[in-house]
C-alpha cells in the first residue's frame, strides 16, 4: 500500500496539511459510522441460525445437537480469528481484512442453498462464516477506536459493539419472515448480498490510520506523535502477546468473565432461544421479532456502557451487569407462553440492556493493563467469550434433545453469571490507565 502523501515518519509529530480547513465533522467519526455499518453486515448471518434450526430440522431431519454443533464450531472459529485478525488489521490495513472478511461471509451464506449434508452445513455455517465473523469481531472495534480515537475511546468502542446487536435488529425479523414464506434458502442469499452490499463502502470511506488521511485522532493534542509500524509477523505477534498476557492474573481473570459473557448471551439466548419460545407455542417471527427487540435496547444499553466506562470503574460496571444477567435467566424459564406477555417484554428489555454492555469496560481493562497490546489481547479475551459460547451452544442442543426442555440451560448459565460478577471485582485496577502513560504495565 502506497503511503499517503501527507502521512508522517512513524515517531514523528502529525500536522495537518497547510491551507487545508479543518472539516465540520472528523473524519475518525466517519470512520466509526462506515466501521458500525461493517459490523451490521457482518452481524447478519451470525444472527440468522436460531430461525434456521427448525426449518433445517423439519426439512433433513437432523438433530438440535448436530445443528448446534455446526453453530459452536462458527462461534468457536469467530473466537480464535479475532486476535490474529487485530494483529493483522495493524500490519496489513483495517480496509483490506474488512473487505475479504464480509466476501467470506457472503460466500458461506450463499453456498449454504445448495447443502445436503451435515458436513456442508459445518463447512458454510462453521468455518467460511466462522472464519469471515471473526476477522471483523469485536476486535475490529478496538482496533478502530484505539487507532482513531484519543477521547471518547468508551463511547465509541460502545457503539461500535452495538453494530452486532444491530444486525439482529435489521436482520432477524426481516430473516424469519423469508424463512415462513419463501424459505430458508431466500433469507440466507438475502443476508449474503446484504454482506457484498458493504465492500464498496469499505472501500470508498474506510482507512487505516488518521495518517492515511492526513488528521491526527480524535481528540489528539499538538504533542501527538505517529507510533511506529507493527513489526513484521502478525500471527508471531498474536501468539506472543498471548504468552506475555497469560503470565498474568487479570487475563485469565477477564477471559473467566468474557467467557461466561459469551455462554450466556450467543451461545445460549443468541442461538436457542428462538426453537425454545417455539417449543411453547409461540410463532417463529413473534420469538425471532423478541430476539431483535433485544438488539433493540443493547444499541442503548450498550452505548450507555460506553459512557459509564469513561466515568467509572470498570470491574464494578463488569460485577453489576453479570449479576443482573444472571438474575434474569433464572427467571427466564417462567416466562415462555404461546403469546408475548408483560413479564416476557420485561425480560427482553432488561436482557436486553445488557446483552454486551459487558464490551466497553473489559475493552478499558485491556488497555489499561497491557496498553499498546490491549486490542490483541482483547482479541484473545474474545476467544474465550466465544469458547464459551461454543460449548454452551451445543451442550444446549444436546440438553434439548436429552430432556426435551431449555430449563437447565436457563438455570445453569444465571449460576454462571454469578460466578463472573465475583471474578469481575477481583481484578486489580479500575481500568483507566494513569495519565501520561504510553503502555500500562501487566498486574
Amino acid at each position: 500500500m502506497t503511503a499517503p502523501e501527507h502521512a508522517p515518519a512513524p515517531g514523528r509529530p502529525v500536522t495537518p496539511p497547510p491551507g487545508r480547513r479543518p472539516p465540520r465533522v472528523h473524519r475518525a467519526w466517519w470512520v466509526a459510522a462506515v466501521s458500525f455499518v461493517a459490523l451490521v453486515g457482518a452481524a447478519g448471518f451470525r444472527a440468522t441460525p436460531s430461525v434456521f434450526i427448525d426449518p433445517l430440522h423439519e426439512e433433513f431431519g437432523w438433530s438440535h445437537g448436530t445443528i448446534s454443533a455446526a453453530v459452536s464450531v462458527n462461534v468457536l472459529l469467530y473466537g480464535l480469528t479475532s486476535p490474529f485478525s487485530a494483529a493483522l488489521m495493524e500490519r496489513y490495513g483495517i480496509r483490506r481484512i474488512v473487505c475479504g472478511a464480509l466476501l467470506l461471509i457472503a460466500a458461506g451464506s450463499g453456498l449454504t442453498v445448495f447443502m445436503d449434508a451435515t458436513w456442508q452445513l459445518i463447512l458454510c455455517w462453521g468455518f467460511l462464516v466462522g472464519l469471515g465473523t471473526g476477522s471483523m469481531a469485536l476486535a475490529f472495534a478496538a482496533t478502530v477506536a484505539n487507532s482513531w480515537f484519543i477521547e471518547r475511546r468508551g463511547l465509541v468502542s460502545g457503539i461500535l459493539t452495538a453494530g452486532g446487536a444491530a444486525g439482529q435488529l435489521v436482520f432477524l425479523p426481516l430473516v424469519a419472515l423469508l424463512v415462513e414464506g419463501p424459505g430458508w434458502r431466500t433469507a440466507s442469499l438475502t443476508v449474503a448480498f446484504a454482506a457484498l452490499a458493504v465492500v464498496p463502502l469499505v472501500l470508498l470511506v474506510l482507512r487505516d490510520r488518521p495518517e492515511d488521511a492526513g488528521v491526527l485522532p480524535y481528540g489528539a493534542g499538538p504533542e501527538y506523535v505517529t507510533p511506529p509500524p507493527p513489526p513484521p509477523g502478525a500471527a508471531k505477534r498474536a501468539l506472543r502477546t498471548l504468552r506475555d498476557a497469560a503470565r498474568t492474573k487479570v487475563f485469565w481473570l477477564l477471559a473467566g468473565t468474557f467467557a461466561v459473557c459469551g455462554a450466556s448471551t450467543n451461545g445460549l439466548v443468541g442461538v436457542h432461544f428462538v426453537p425454545a419460545a417455539h417449543d411453547h407455542g409461540m410463532p417463529v417471527p413473534a420469538a425471532a421479532s423478541l430476539l431483535a427487540v433485544i438488539g433493540v435496547f443493547d444499541l442503548v444499553g450498550t452505548v450507555a456502557s460506553g459512557w459509564f466506562t469513561d466515568r467509572f470503574d470498570a470491574r464494578r460496571l463488569l460485577a453489576v451487569y453479570y449479576a443482573l444477567r444472571g438474575v434474569s435467566l433464572l427467571f427466564l424459564p417462567m416466562l415462555f407462553a404461546e403469546s408475548v406477555q408483560p413479564p416476557m417484554l420485561f425480560f427482553i428489555v432488561f436482557y436486553g440492556l445488557d446483552w454486551v454492555a459487558t464490551v466497553p469496560p473489559t475493552i478499558a481493562l485491556c488497555r489499561a493493563h497491557f496498553g499498546e497490546n490491549g486490542a490483541i489481547v482483547f482479541g484473545w479475551v474474545l476467544a474465550s467469550h466465544q469458547v464459551g459460547a461454543s460449548v454452551v451452544a451445543f451442550l444446549t442442543g444436546l440438553a434439548r434433545d436429552t430432556f426435551g426442555s431449555y430449563d437447565v440451560a436457563w438455570i445453569a448459565s444465571g449460576a454462571l453469571c454469578g460466578t463472573a460478577a465475583l471474578m469481575a471485582l477481583v481484578i486489580r485496577g479500575r481500568g483507566q490507565p494513569e495519565p501520561g502513560r504510553g503502555t500500562a504495565q501487566p498486574s
